[in-house]
């Protein structure tokens, strides 16, 4: 039984699938499809070894790096373009067509067994960010809230200072304190000559 592919193994696989649609006559709805699934694998591949060799997942990455998206791309290759983006082979859809949908189902296998194998350590993630919240969260320690229930007193002049409690800077007299002048004797408030018989 030959032994399974190395990262390296895998990773050279999908070098040969990403410069095969170099091919200037690969539609860019095929090339698109193609570099989501080669992404998804080179992304998978460092926690293969985490999987273990005999894990389901690890072998769908394995397959279909080294057999399942070479062989699907290479079957459209070797079709001359004309025919196989217009002649109809199955159920009315020409080879296109069918390699569109085939790349469609291994793009999203992919992006499943990628959310799969780093499903642990995302919950992992969680789980410590709970430990956390509750060690030092609201509800944890005190030394982390001291003085958080010491009032501050707002700034004189503020929205929340009462007008009456405000005071007059020192030196200066406040409104209240600031006699009228007294009422003039002349109701007219004019200015009267005097006498020149003097005071009668």
């Amino acid at each position: 039984m030959p032994a399974p592919p190395t990262a390296d193994d895998l990773r050279a696989a999908l070098d040969r699938t990403d410069t095969s649609m170099t091919d200037a006559g690969v539609p860019s709805v095929v090339v698109a499809r193609v570099h989501r699934i080669t992404a998804a694998i080179r992304d998978t591949i460092p926690r293969l070894d985490a999987l273990g060799a005999g894990s389901p997942l690890a072998y769908s990455v394995m397959a279909t790096a080294t057999d399942y998206l070479p062989e699907a791309v290479g079957g459209y290759l070797r079709l001359p373009r004309r025919f196989a983006d217009t002649r109809p082979v199955d159920a009315g859809k020409t080879s296109l067509m069918v390699l569109v949908d085939q790349l469609d189902l291994l793009g999203r296998t992919m992006d499943e067994v990628f959310d799969a194998v780093c499903r642990d350590d995302a919950i992992a993630l969680v789980a410590h960010g709970r430990f956390l919240a509750e060690k030092f969260g609201p509800a944890g320690t005190p030394a982390l809230t001291v003085g958080a229930d010491v009032p501050i007193p707002p700034p004189p002049g503020s929205a929340l200072t009462p007008p009456e409690a405000i005071q007059a800077p020192v030196g200066l007299a406040s409104p209240e304190a600031i006699e009228a002048p007294a009422a003039s004797a002349n109701p007219l408030d004019l200015d009267t000559p005097p006498d020149p018989a003097g005071p009668r």
